[in-house]
């Protein structure tokens, strides 16, 4: 193909709707979802992701999800199924048998790689499902919102279908290089996360920051702006202590606040992989 022409396809690729972007990670989990079909322990776990996938694209937050890793006895599980299946030495059972266990570490391997499927197509880093999303308005209360590095704004939209008052505010440094920024699903404003702060934080009681990069220091620039403001806020902070996300520097100056409230906050945020993120009250 000519080069201009390769170009300009992929351009148009990327600025297709995000349900009309097919990709191969989605293919292989439809394939897997009829191919194991009749394993219950595989299937439910590739359904959630499937129904995940689902919703986003419909540009609504997605179910919490269970853990997305198989049981240590999924090829028992499968054996004692074909073994009732079909008699011993039986070509049809051998051939299920094989395609099937031949298959279990690429499903493995995607299972686990949901999240990557998520920032790459949807910007999505935290997993903000509706049902946190939910708990989280119920904590919020009557208070207004300043959502920081907002992204495409998942909690905002959330936030702001359950009727609340959000200022929805992200840098926007990071468009050039993922899908974050891209696709918002509520307005955002250009704004870094210390500006938003000082320029809201007379008319908010609450700042919410999802995934902060790892490493930066405007997580703890921030936080020090809220703890030298004499507004009396509340500072909710979603992700990976001492992993993932945000900087040494912040976790190491971070009090971190465990009680009913974020007991609550955390009921419907529960891992899915290997990331350890959790909600936190911060002060």
């Amino acid at each position: 193909m000519n080069p201009k022409k390769l170009k300009k396809l992929k351009k148009k690729i990327r600025h297709l709707p995000m349900s009309q972007r097919k990709t191969a990670y989605m293919d292989r989990m439809a394939a897997y979802y009829k191919q194991f079909n009749a394993f219950p322990a595989a299937k439910i776990l590739i359904s959630n992701v499937l129904l995940a996938d689902k919703m986003l694209a419909a540009g609504d937050l997605p179910q919490q999800l269970p853990l997305l890793q198989l049981p240590d006895d999924i090829q028992d599980q499968i054996f004692q199924k074909l073994a009732s299946q079909y008699p011993t030495g039986d070509a049809t059972g051998d051939r299920l048998w094989n395609e099937l266990t031949d298959a279990l570490p690429q499903l493995d391997h995607d299972l686990r790689s949901f999240r990557d499927y998520l920032e790459n197509h949807y910007g999505m880093w935290a997993y903000t499902s509706a049902p946190f999303v939910a708990d989280l308005a119920k904590f919020v209360g009557d208070r207004a919102v300043l959502e920081v590095m907002a992204g495409n704004g998942y909690i905002s939209k959330g936030l702001r279908d359950a009727h609340k008052t959000v200022y929805a505010t992200d840098s926007q440094t990071w468009t050039a290089e993922n899908e974050t920024g891209r696709h918002a699903l509520t307005a955002i404003e250009p704004l870094g996360a210390v500006e938003a702060f000082q320029k809201y934080q007379d008319k908010i009681g609450v700042v919410v920051m999802s995934w902060s990069p790892d490493g930066l220091p405007v997580d703890w620039e921030l936080l020090q702006a809220i703890r030298e403001s004499p507004a009396d806020v509340d500072f909710v902070v979603i992700g990976e202590k001492d992993g993932a996300t945000d900087s040494a520097t912040f976790w190491s100056h971070a009090e971190l606040v465990e009680n009913a409230a974020t007991r609550q906050l955390n009921r419907h945020f529960t891992p899915f992989d290997l990331v350890k993120d959790h909600a936190y009250l911060v002060k």
